[in-house]
């Protein structure tokens, strides 16, 4: 019998990753968490905080100018 594989999930990005694709620095993304300025939707791994590249994509996709 044939088995449904799920899609495989998205890769994490690091806090300085996620910085960088959103052009800020680590530090002002740490203040956005700690703060919650924005709801970046952080996945904590450990000490760790990763970040979902669809979060931060849906992020930019809701301040663009138009």
């Amino acid at each position: 019998m044939p088995t449904k594989k799920s899609p495989a999930p998205e890769p994490l990005m690091d806090r300085k990753s996620a910085a960088r694709y959103l052009r800020v620095s680590p530090g002002t993304l740490a203040v956005w968490d700690c703060t919650k300025r924005y709801d970046l939707k952080p996945i904590k791994v450990g000490r760790s905080v990763r970040y979902r590249r669809s979060d931060l994509d849906k992020f930019l996709e809701e301040r663009l100018c138009s």
